[in-house]
């Protein structure tokens, strides 16, 4: 990370419009025409660059998009789709299919968890979820069938840091693919730096970070990139899971923002962490030196932008989680909601909400307790008085 920043990468990129614009020309166009019919058909089959055909295939807007995308992660080329799990699940099933092995990491986002629990076993695909912060564990996982390696840099929502360069050693030692999600922290980490093979983002979450929008986006090499677009055999290309080019447009907007909200986002984490681990709450936020994976996280980071956005605070039941959550957002302190990235404060209790798709005797086991609330810390200006305000719905409640 020491020669790489992501945000002069996205800062250096130039686009006009068709007009002289600054911001690129939106291309509303669900299909395109040609002057030759030659010129259609050397298109349809990739030979034709610069010409379009079908907004499937791809659009002027959603590459402006993929350009800066790459960039930001330092791939050849990038592929935006219409959501995050239209980015996850094209991705592991270009890599696998029938007998293929998947080894994940077992606290991932629940709809990642469903899809790979519930539905590939379907197509044969299975797959074994283990302690990824484990890396003698994550080894022994691997089988001969085994094809992917699969994690989230910080994971979601017990925060779990996954040492991405040692995955990535033994991912080239097997001969396997290391594809990682890192929606949890753009910008912070370039996990191809690292040695992952491919990155994966939630467009929904910080990158867009208006909640007005989802989308999603895989960064790999031009030869993955092309595999999965391929007409005949891509599985972005024939699920068709397109992003939509005026939704296009806008998280490329919101994208030039983005080095600028997350060093507020991990300021405010930070801030908040602090005060109330010292006030006697069980906290965990990677920039604590308490969390276990602090020293590995500090070592991988792009330390301008920060630990992210994101902490949980374990205040005993879902009951009283349930109880604060509404007392904070009675009082304007944020949104009892999922997702996060959003400029005010989202809350939730995970258990039930974005991890309830993974069984309760597996939450028990992976550490999500009832009464943890994950918190996605908002652009609050005056942090010192969020705190305030928060604590005094935790004194009143009786959480502390």
């Amino acid at each position: 990370m020491k020669n790489f920043n992501p945000a002069d990468k996205i800062q250096d990129l130039q686009y006009f419009g068709e007009f002289g614009g600054v911001n690129p020309s939106i291309s509303d166009s669900s299909t395109y025409t040609f002057l030759s019919a030659k010129t259609m058909f050397d298109t349809f089959e990739g030979n034709a660059e610069g010409c379009y055909l079908y907004s499937r295939h791809s659009s002027p807007s959603n590459l402006y998009l993929d350009q800066a995308l790459a960039a930001m992660e330092g791939t050849e080329t990038a592929n935006v789709s219409a959501s995050g799990m239209g980015a996850i699940t094209p991705t592991l099933l270009q890599l696998c299919s029938n007998v293929d092995h998947i080894v994940s990491s077992r606290t991932i986002y629940g709809g990642t968890y469903a899809f790979l629990k519930n539905f590939t076993p379907r197509f044969g695909i299975k797959t074994s979820f283990v302690d990824i912060t484990k890396l003698d564990v994550v080894e022994a996982a691997i089988t001969d069938k085994t094809k992917v390696l699969y994690c989230e840099t910080v994971s979601n929502p017990l925060l779990e840091v996954a040492d991405i360069a040692g995955l990535a050693k033994i991912a080239k030692k097997h001969n396997l693919k290391l594809v990682v999600d890192n929606t949890f922290s753009p910008l912070s980490v370039a996990p191809i730096k690292l040695g992952a093979d491919i990155v994966i983002h939630s467009l929904t979450k910080y990158i867009n970070g208006s909640s007005d929008t989802v989308g999603g986006v895989t960064c790999a090499s031009r030869e993955f990139i092309n595999s999965l677009k391929d007409v005949n055999s891509g599985a972005s290309m024939l699920l068709g899971p397109t992003m939509d080019s005026l939704r296009s447009a806008s998280v490329m907007k919101n994208l030039r923002t983005l080095h600028i909200r997350m060093k507020q986002h991990s300021y405010n984490a930070m801030y908040l962490a602090e005060k109330f681990e010292n006030d006697g709450l069980k906290v965990v936020y990677p920039g604590l030196p308490s969390h276990p994976s602090h020293e590995l996280y500090a070592g991988m980071i792009n330390k301008e932008y920060g630990f992210g956005g994101m902490m949980t605070i374990d205040v005993g039941s879902l009951d009283k989680a349930n109880e604060l959550m509404e007392l904070m957002q009675e009082r304007n302190l944020g949104y009892l909601a999922v997702s996060l990235g959003f400029y005010k404060t989202l809350f939730s209790a995970p258990g039930t909400s974005t991890s309830s798709e993974i069984p309760l005797e597996e939450q028990k086991e992976m550490g999500l307790t009832d009464g943890l609330i994950r918190f996605s810390i908002g652009l609050d200006n005056d942090i010192e008085r969020t705190y305030q305000m928060m604590k005094e719905c935790m004194v009143e409640l009786g959480v502390l």
